[in-house]
């Protein structure tokens, strides 16, 4: 974790020292928009199941890059398609474990005295594909955004881990997650600043994930900040 948020401080430097150009010496008309993006996320839990509930910051550090193909003359509408790494955490009180027999049990946790970490962490490798339309022209790098879109992801590596009475313990690449994740984006924002969300379509576990006798059916919800860099 430490290691990406050194990547997303080297990135919005270098996107600091592009932005504080003012002049250009040629028009392109024929530029192209936010080439590479980064990113930081308040990681939630939707659809919840009875108990189930979130404590400490959950966290998320998104980059890649997008490949910008404009669908007009004016070059302020386009298509982008991308390839990107994602890697979050998830701060609850949703116990994963295994039994004796090594199949995978959920329970939920009751009382912050019985433990001081259970935590979820997985990476992704992602798919983002965006509708884009913006403010921007040849020589304006300072412009207003709106990209909605579709974001696919292929879970690579997932963590559990915990501490607390029950002992120290951690599974790695359980089963039960989905591997692929998929779900709604939305970026707004003008210039450097820009509002992100990502809404999970799909459940973060599949059928075989069982609580108290029912599917766990949570998804994915994210909140923050998007940074596009050229």
């Amino acid at each position: 974790m430490k290691f990406s948020y050194g990547i997303l401080l080297i990135l919005f430097s270098v996107h600091l020292c592009y932005s504080q150009e003012d002049s250009i010496s040629s028009v392109d008309n024929f530029y192209k928009e936010d080439q590479f993006y980064i990113g930081a996320t308040y990681n939630l839990l939707g659809k919840k199941p009875k108990d189930l509930s979130q404590s400490g910051f959950s966290s998320g550090i998104h980059f890649g890059i997008i490949k910008d193909m404009p669908l007009n003359e004016e070059r302020n509408i386009a298509l982008g398609i991308g390839l990107g790494y994602s890697l979050n955490s998830f701060i609850q009180n949703l116990l994963i474990n295994k039994d004796s027999n090594g199949n995978i049990t959920y329970t939920i946790l009751e009382g912050a005295a019985t433990y001081s970490k259970n935590k979820y962490t997985n990476q992704l490798i992602e798919l983002p594909i965006e509708f884009r339309w913006r403010t921007s022209t040849p020589t304006e790098y300072k412009f207003w955004r709106i990209y909605t879109g579709f974001k696919l992801g292929y879970l690579v590596t997932s963590t559990t881990k915990f501490k607390g009475d029950l002992g120290s313990f951690k599974h790695r690449n359980i089963s039960d997650f989905n591997k692929l994740q998929y779900g709604l984006t939305l970026s707004v924002g003008y210039n450097t600043w820009n509002f992100y969300m990502y809404y999970g379509l799909s459940p973060i576990f599949s059928d075989k994930a069982i609580l108290n006798g029912n599917d766990i059916k949570t998804n994915t919800i994210k909140v923050g900040l998007m940074f596009y860099i050229l």
